[in-house]
């Protein structure tokens, strides 16, 4: 009886609710990840900036957020690198990069262990079990489909940057002037939906699968 009342009619502001929730923990935690990580690699530029905090307000980019929200696809506002303060720049940036999907890929585990763990608390209240597993198990997905989502090889996503970090110095220009010039051009054709569904949606739909059902195996809600 629950599950119908959760995906009735008055669903629509609980499931906004538990996504708005779900989406500032994923960016917040994202976002801080990339600034915590510059500063630990010697820049503390997004430090000075209030960028190394918890507060939701200080990582939402408008369209980006919007995006994430309504489409399932977005970003937050970049955390500003300065690569005259670091050691290797284009290591460090590679690290400074991964660090946000890394963030939410461990948070996601994390979740997946409550999530595992709650049928075996003391609870009487089924009804409570059920709707914290909705919410844990949201966040979860929305947080393994931020960090391969950003993580695809394209600029301004962090994996253009990951890419330009790992290959040698050489390739690495040329693939680094490609991505500057043509990386937004990717990304809008990869995001549009051909045949009602991206391209990028057709590639990272089932990594991201693969990882939720495999943090979620066995969980009473999946």
């Amino acid at each position: 009886m629950l599950q119908d009342v959760l995906t009735g009619g008055h669903v629509d502001y609980i499931s906004l609710i538990i996504k708005i929730i779900a989406l500032l923990i994923a960016i917040t935690v994202h976002e801080f990840s990339h600034a915590w990580m510059a500063n630990r690699l010697g820049d503390p530029t997004a430090k000075l900036l209030g960028r190394m905090s918890l507060n939701p307000a200080v990582h939402l980019d408008p369209i980006g957020t919007l995006l994430l929200l309504f489409i399932g696809f977005g970003w937050g506002k970049p955390v500003p690198v300065d690569p005259y303060n670091l050691r290797n720049p284009r290591k460090d940036n590679a690290l400074i990069s991964v660090a946000g999907s890394v963030s939410n890929l461990i948070l996601a585990t994390l979740l997946a262990v409550i999530v595992h763990l709650i049928p075996l608390l003391p609870l009487n209240t089924y009804a409570f079990l059920y709707i914290i597993n909705i919410i844990l198990v949201y966040i979860i997905r929305l947080n393994v489909m931020l960090a391969i989502f950003n993580l695809v090889p394209i600029s301004p996503l962090d994996g253009g940057k990951v890419l330009v970090g790992i290959l040698p110095e050489d390739n690495a220009r040329k693939v680094e002037y490609f991505l500057n010039k043509n990386g937004m051009i990717l990304l809008v054709l990869f995001l549009f939906p051909f045949f009602r569904s991206s391209l990028l949606l057709t590639i990272v739909g089932p990594i991201i699968n693969f990882l939720v059902s495999l943090l979620l195996t066995g969980s009473p809600i999946i």
